[in-house]
């Protein structure tokens, strides 16, 4: 027995808990409140989720707080709340056409849903305070004063909640309820106070709420023969990141059954095969890596063949079909408003850390401005007097060849690729920061005379989206090769300026748009953009968090099928290409996979990190540089 409590206190050190039994306890709630005793409750470092019999809780810290049980507790009671008060099928045949009025419907069913707890249970309404309190917390909701920055669906949600509940909105929420109350209020008075009338009946409430979206002029009214929209841009929270392994085993489950439907706004005019582009006008920043004689871009040249163009297939790596991939620009994934009000979103996010940011950034931009040689013109009639002349000045005043003249050199000719993860593990802090700092960094490089494209990876679907369902179809042959709908996205072309481009980077707080990351062909895609440059220097930097994941992929190939592929890109690049590669890894250690790069724990080093290494390669010369120097003594 001594022994045993020895070991019991080695496990747990002092001020240290024993975490176990209170996650049990929560996971029992959790199943209670669901109402499926064989749900699967884990606690991870991924964000919250569940899928068909597994939640996804987040990690107790070491030493949790009571408010920290209280926001865990909070996120299992809403999702136990959702699996067992929501009905799928319902809500997406009920579910309005248009961004605006889809978000502004799932919020207030989730505000719905959530009422229903609270209403009949009060630990639960405690729970789910203290976790919104965080959430809007986060978000740093309590700076918002205008009523453009403040997103009207969560307004609505707070408003409908309070109206079923009559909880009053969190403090962390600010000002937000208050810009928009009046107006909500005047608007859509009567159809609120319906709401109360049908919160047990989902069906009858999202009649309501249609009614409430007619009257606050974002949707058109319900006639009740719309047919069940396809897998939405906003996703809900089944669709939040899930782990390799979760995944693995579902779609291991579900690979005799059909998939969900594509998404609605991935129809076949914006579909298009590697190495095609689709037949849309393209703005003149606009630009996509096809080769295409008769479309070359400013500052791109035809790629000559290289041995670039078979790679995948000398490192043995399949791809199903590129028939449903796509390369696509920010303009063409949101319409403008919507970009206005992302790029709102992200510049109140990073308020605070724009300062240090830009800070680092003039750092950087003196590094680089110190690089540039300074040479004159001498002897000339006009321009600044040369002090060394002054002595001829004074014996002969009718010389008049005595200025110089500062001569312009420009930078040296050099193009920056940021290849960002757009991965769900990116979502929040991560994606947030990475955004701003390409943002940052791509104003500073630009005024140094450097061009910067901004280059952004993930995938159309979880699961596999058209990809799969056309492998399904075809009779499930084994060892398929790579089995996703990519998703490329140019935020900011090379030579597209960067106020132009400014707000495109707003696109990643979108809800919905970072999926899975298939990271070796975002590397192929990125490389391939900079060969068709034609500045003397090409780097390319890569921002991720993690190794390439995608379920549909690893749950019918081998295991370590897409790292190999993404080990063999890097080797490639980095031995035979003329462009210089570097990585920073956030919370996941890049060093095993790139020669140059470095790993920060947290999103808020990324600033510094990305400045400091590429003032350290614009600090020396290109190692490239150097052996063909060496070559040529």
């Amino acid at each position: 027995m001594a022994a045993g409590r020895g070991d019991n206190r080695r496990k747990n050190p002092p001020g240290q808990i024993d975490a176990e039994p209170i996650k049990r306890s929560i996971a029992g709630c959790v199943r209670a409140i669901s109402g499926e005793k064989d749900l699967e409750v884990v606690f991870s470092k991924d964000p919250p989720g569940i899928s068909e019999d597994r939640v996804r809780l987040p990690e107790l810290p070491k030493r949790p707080t009571l408010k920290d049980l209280q926001i865990v507790r909070g996120i299992g009671d809403s999702i136990a709340l959702k699996k067992a008060r929501h009905n799928e099928l319902v809500h997406k045949k009920m579910m309005p056409e248009g961004a605006d009025a889809r978000a502004i419907f799932d919020a207030v069913e989730h505000a719905r849903v959530e009422a229903l707890g609270a209403l009949s249970m009060s630990g639960v309404a405690e729970n789910l305070t203290a976790m919104l309190e965080n959430k809007y917390d986060q978000k740093n909701y309590s700076s918002i004063q205008t009523r453009e920055d403040a997103p009207l669906e969560e307004a609505i949600s707070l408003i409908v909640r309070e109206r079923l509940t009559g909880a009053k909105p969190p403090k962390s929420t600010g000002r937000v309820v208050d810009l928009w109350r009046h107006w909500i209020e005047e608007k859509a008075g009567g159809d609120l106070d319906s709401l109360m009338d049908n919160i047990e009946h989902q069906a009858e409430f999202a009649h309501s709420v249609r009614d409430m979206l007619v009257s606050l002029d974002v949707a058109e009214e319900y006639h009740g023969d719309e047919e069940p929209p396809e897998e939405q841009d906003n996703s809900s929270e089944e669709e939040q990141p899930r782990s390799e392994e979760q995944n693995t085993e579902e779609l291991e489950e579900e690979a005799g059954s059909d998939t969900a439907p594509a998404e609605e706004n991935d129809t076949a005019d914006d579909q298009m095969e590697e190495g095609e582009q689709d037949g849309a006008e393209l703005s003149d920043d606009d630009f996509t890596d096809d080769g295409d004689e008769e479309a070359e871009t400013p500052g791109e040249t035809k790629r000559p063949d290289s041995q670039f163009d078979e790679l995948n297939e000398k490192l043995d790596y399949k791809i199903f079909t590129p028939e449903f991939d796509e390369v696509i620009t920010a303009e063409e994934l949101c319409d403008e408003e919507e970009l206005d009000r992302l790029r709102g979103f992200l510049d109140k996010q990073l308020a605070h850390l724009s300062g240090a940011v830009s800070r680092l950034a003039n750092r950087l931009q003196r590094r680089l401005m110190a690089q540039q040689n300074r040479s004159w013109d001498f002897d000339l009639e006009e321009g600044h007097l040369d002090t060394a002349r002054l002595p001829r000045i004074i014996i002969d005043p009718t010389q008049s060849l005595s200025f110089k003249r500062e001569r312009d050199t420009n930078f040296r000719d050099t193009v920056v690729t940021l290849l960002i993860d757009n991965s769900g593990s990116m979502r929040g802090r991560p994606i947030t920061v990475a955004a701003t700092c390409a943002d940052i960094l791509a104003r500073t490089l630009e005024r140094s005379g450097v061009k910067v494209e901004i280059l952004g990876f993930t995938t159309k679907a979880w699961k596999g989206g058209q990809s799969r369902e056309k492998w399904l179809g075809d009779g499930k042959a084994p060892a398929p090769g790579r089995l996703n709908d990519l998703r490329h996205i140019i935020y900011k072309s090379g030579d597209a300026p960067w106020r132009r481009s400014r707000r495109n980077l707003g696109l990643m707080m979108r809800e919905g748009l970072l999926k899975e990351n298939i990271d070796g062909e975002a590397l192929i895609w990125a490389h391939n953009r900079l060969l068709m440059r034609n500045e003397h220097r090409r780097i390319m930097m890569v921002i991720s968090d993690g190794a390439p994941v995608d379920d549909s992929t690893l749950s019918v190939n081998n295991g370590n099928y897409l790292e190999r592929h993404l080990r063999g890109v890097i080797e490639e690049i980095e031995t035979k290409s003329p462009v210089e590669l570097l990585a920073i890894g956030i919370g996941h250690d890049v060093t095993r996979y790139y020669r140059r790069a470095v790993t920060i724990v947290d999103a808020e080093e990324l600033a510094g990190a990305m400045t400091d290494q590429l003032a350290e390669l614009f600090g020396e010369e290109s190692s490239k540089d150097k052996r063909g120097a060496r070559r040529a003594s």
